[in-house]
């Protein structure tokens, strides 16, 4: 496949320069439709409910268009600390040309918000002249220049030689990567075994990872941990999903449990709780999830009535993961049921015992039950009653009733952040298994991979995988420095959890009636990413957050 006169002269691949102003003219449009989809939505200066869902495909197009303008923000920002440390070479330019082309194109005829559902800009209100202004020179030449056959087939030809861009992470970061890159290749054939028997990662991998200081990484280290930031998280999140999403994941009811105590924890439950999280001497889960509830919180009914020292549970609980292993839930709970929606939800640090393959809910008060699922099988799913169940009165998260949606609502930012550096390494281990296949499989006497439909399918694949990364990595710096960034957050996750489908099942296209084959890996890769669109908030869910944030912004 290789052809060096193809994109030979890097300089000519993509002028920043133009990206610069093709930035600024999507950013302009998106301002744009954000006054449109206001003026049907907002009512003195906020989102009316009613309207918002009478008007739903516009608003969650909005949001759509706002990820894609600041996934060509983050890129550009990318190219531009690359340039500066003289990194920014022909693959990266590139991944550039192509993303960023195919991005500006389809925010001209159209954005794929799922399989069958297409917005554009006139559907979400652009007006010809709005249309018009966004389609400046620069961005017809990009789109025109960008994403071309010569490009993709370049890519692809970089991406055979192991060269899928500079993360632009410093060296430390790198280093963290590195590390945990090993670890998940280490692991990856037996992580398709567990899939294949639906049998819980044993305990030894998770000692393993404790040991590693996974599920320390961001507490403090006045609680035992690392201290890191979010960036070092997504490092870690992406490159153990890049063997297996359950490695991923494994940190991820940690990294909840601990923002909640961190942010809305006494001292003594700070002092307490974070060093036996950070250690991995106790594994959380997060109970929140009802039966019909969803997303909607606010509906949320089981109930936790004080008894002396004590609170006695009694509901049922769903779709909680790790739940038999667990040796602490962050359970939210309603303690006033005078209080409606919100007002009434409490959260509890509630102990259990740990469970066995043999008894996996030893707790008095307590049953569960697993739901059995087509992929993201190595913590497994359950379903939980609570019938009387006890917990300390002293493990009320902060010691006041009434806080439960406040604390979790502050859990959000970072748990969508690790989400999307989950999908990100879902996506990468999709395209690290079509670019082997596409190299190994011969077709009509040369590899599959020299057919256009097939290096096209990889380029494109590594070109989101980059863009997505560095708004996950943006969000991630925005954390760190303690600024607001749930919308930023949002976007990654909205955006990665669709790469990971989009990869995932051109990685099973790729390897044809093979990648059907449950005893390829690409196949359990497919069923993995599947779940990304669904958890931490839904597609659906995670567009109408970020267009009432951009709404609530502009009133």
């Amino acid at each position: 496949m290789s052809d060096p006169l193809i994109a030979e002269h890097s300089d000519d691949l993509i002028d920043l320069a133009d990206l610069e102003k093709a930035v600024a003219r999507a950013q302009a449009l998106v301002a744009a439709l954000t006054k449109a989809v206001a003026a049907d939505i907002c009512r003195n200066g906020q989102a009316d409910r009613a309207l918002l869902e009478k008007h739903q495909t516009k608003a969650h197009g909005l949001a759509w268009y706002a990820t894609y303008a600041e996934t060509l923000k983050e890129s550009l920002g990318w190219a531009r600390t690359l340039e500066k440390t003289g990194q920014l070479s022909r693959t990266e330019k590139l991944i550039l040309a192509i993303g960023c082309g195919e991005y500006l194109s389809q925010m001209a005829g159209g954005i794929p918000m799922s399989q069958t559902e297409i917005v554009r800009p006139g559907s979400v209100g652009a007006s010809p002249e709005d249309f018009q202004a966004f389609m400046a020179e620069p961005v017809v030449r990009l789109i025109t220049m960008g994403n071309t056959e010569d490009n993709r087939r370049a890519l692809a030809n970089q991406l055979e030689h192991g060269q899928f861009g500079q993360t632009g992470l410093d060296e430390t970061l790198e280093m963290v990567r590195d590390s945990f890159r090993r670890f998940a290749n280490d692991h990856k054939d037996a992580a398709h075994s567990w899939h294949l028997k639906d049998q819980l990662i044993p305990i030894e991998v998770i000692s393993a990872l404790a040991d590693m200081g996974v599920f320390g990484l961001t507490i403090p280290e006045q609680y035992g941990g690392a201290g890191m930031g979010k960036a070092a998280m997504c490092v870690v999140s992406e490159e153990l999903s890049r063997g297996y999403i359950g490695l991923g994941s494994l940190g991820t009811r940690s990294e909840i449990a601990a923002e909640l105590i961190l942010s809305g924890g006494t001292n003594a439950q700070k002092q307490y709780w974070l060093p036996k999280l950070a250690s991995g001497e106790i594994l959380p889960t997060a109970v929140f999830t009802e039966p019909n509830t969803g997303s909607d919180l606010g509906s949320l009914s089981t109930r936790a009535v004080k008894d002396g020292d004590l609170y006695r549970i009694t509901g049922n609980k769903t779709w909680i993961t790790h739940a038999a292993r667990a040796d602490l839930m962050t359970m939210l709970v309603r303690t006033d049921p005078d209080q409606p929606g919100y007002k009434g939800l409490s959260m509890l640090l509630a102990e259990k015992p740990r469970g066995s393959d043999a008894d996996p809910f030893p707790a008095n008060g307590m049953t569960g039950g697993e739901i059995e699922v087509l992929g993201y099988r190595g913590m497994k799913e359950y379903e939980l009653g609570f019938d009387g169940f006890a917990v300390d009165a002293d493990n009320l998260l902060g010691g006041v009733e009434g806080q439960g949606f406040k604390q979790l609502m502050a859990t959000f930012e970072s748990a969508r952040i690790q989400t999307a550096a989950r999908a990100i390494g879902v996506a990468q281990s999709a395209l690290d298994m079509g670019l082997a296949y596409a190299h190994e499989r011969q077709q009509f006497g040369k590899p599959i991979a020299a057919f256009p439909r097939v290096y096209g399918k990889l380029a494109m694949m590594a070109a989101e995988i980059m863009m997505v990364r560095q708004l996950s990595y943006y969000a991630a710096e925005q954390k760190d420095s303690g600024k607001r960034c749930d919308l930023e957050a949002g976007m990654a996750k909205l955006l990665a959890a669709r790469i990971a489908w989009a990869s995932a099942d051109n990685a099973v296209q790729i390897h044809g009636g093979n990648g059907y084959a449950t005893e390829y890996p690409v196949s359990r890769v497919l069923v993995d990413a599947r779940i990304l669109n669904v958890f931490e908030g839904a597609a659906e869910i995670q567009a109408n957050v970020i267009a009432t944030r951009l709404l609530e912004a502009a009133g």
